[in-house]
């Protein structure tokens, strides 16, 4: 039953969507990574959405949901970030996978430092699939708000952001943003002291991809 009326609510037209109050979540994981990394991003994102896309988003609840878990399937969007290890268990595998096949989606926003451990963990959820880049003029970076393909937000090591994704079915089930850092500029402003153009920018990035999720 928890199944069913998981898929009813991905299955929901836009405007039931801006009606109807969703919760959505951060992905806790093993391996020793910090899952809890930037705890006001994706609450401050919600915020956003609610008030630029008229969305009802849940904003006094933004759980942390294990991987391995039968709540995941509570919610229809799941963001991942972290600096360091990402160990995923056989059961893990399974579930987030099940996850995927039942319409759920994971954003994965690679925080510096996560990058050869989450791909090495997403291999063992899609071995036969790959990690495919997202040109810019993916839907995803043209809906409400326009980009280019996907924001600098952060600079490291003087490489370009990139987006990847993997299809399930012909779905985008799992977007993953790289050399980015998308989801520091969500976080308050007094975090990372970013400047409002930049915090701005990633917002409306995020509002981008929350909206092609529950519109595709």
């Amino acid at each position: 039953m928890k199944l069913f009326c998981f898929i009813s609510i991905l299955l929901l037209p836009y405007f039931y969507f801006a009606q109807s109050k969703i919760t959505l979540a951060v992905l806790k994981y093993n391996g020793g990574g910090d899952y809890y990394a930037n705890p006001t991003a994706l609450p401050n994102l919600i915020k956003f959405c609610n008030n630029s896309l008229e969305t009802n988003l849940n904003e006094e609840d933004v759980p942390y949901v294990e991987a391995g878990s039968k709540d995941l399937f509570r919610f229809p969007f799941i963001h991942m970030t972290g600096h360091g290890n990402v160990v995923l268990s056989r059961q893990e595998v399974t579930n987030l996978r099940l996850y995927f096949e039942a319409g759920g989606f994971l954003h994965i926003d690679d925080n510096y430092g996560m990058d050869p451990f989450i791909r090495v963990e997403l291999k063992k959820v899609f071995p036969q699939t790959e990690l495919i880049e997202i040109p810019a003029n993916h839907p995803i970076f043209h809906q409400t708000f326009n980009f280019q393909g996907i924001p600098k937000i952060h600079e490291h090591d003087g490489k370009a952001a990139q987006a990847f994704g993997i299809h399930l079915n012909g779905r985008l089930v799992c977007l993953y943003t790289y050399e980015t850092d998308l989801s520091d500029g969500w976080e308050d402003a007094n975090v990372h002291n970013d400047t409002e153009i930049k915090r701005r920018e990633a917002l409306e990035m995020g509002a981008n991809i929350i909206q092609y999720v529950f519109t595709n």
